[in-house]
């Protein structure tokens, strides 16, 4: 009888933004090409906003090698929500994606991940590219792809208000 690996994985980090604002860019149709680090290549299928029960199908490309992806979004908030592998490259993958107050300008965003590998070619291929310190890259470049993201967005509405 096979036991089960659950791994763990959390990762948070401060942006400087009110939590509407951390929110909000997490919910817009784009947020996963804007958070896919290179040197991955999102090719997305389909997506939409979030909210409970969405679905998102992509393709993350490391370098020639497809790895397909189906997820559904669950427990959605306006301080986060959970997207849970129904398919791909890990036996399970489950995502929390928390968006807490610290003060009326600062979020901190928190993740925390439970995954575990699959067996054969499958888990080998999981395990070269979800490995801890593959996670790591991913999970820190995303912090600075949200701060970049979050600022942006925040810049353009400013740009869009009749006193800005």
């Amino acid at each position: 009888m096979k036991t089960r690996k659950l791994m763990e994985f959390r990762h948070n980090f401060t942006v400087n933004a009110p939590v509407s604002a951390v929110s909000d860019f997490h919910y817009q149709p784009g947020a996963m090409k804007q958070l896919t680090p290179l040197p991955l290549v999102i090719q997305v299928h389909k997506a939409g906003s979030v909210r409970e029960g969405s679905q998102t199908r992509f393709t993350l490309w490391f370098g020639p090698l497809p790895v397909r992806w189906h997820a559904v979004h669950s427990q959605v908030t306006s301080r986060g929500f959970t997207d849970t592998q129904v398919s791909g490259p890990l036996q399970t993958w489950r995502h929390s994606h928390r968006f807490v107050v610290l003060d009326a300008h600062t979020t901190c965003v928190e993740d925390h991940v439970i995954y575990e590998h699959a067996e054969g070619i499958k888990g080998a291929i999981s395990r070269l590219l979800f490995s801890r310190p593959g996670l790591l890259y991913l999970f820190t470049a995303r912090k600075y792809l949200t701060r970049l993201g979050v600022g942006r967005m925040m810049a353009t509405e400013r740009a869009k208000s009749p006193a800005g």
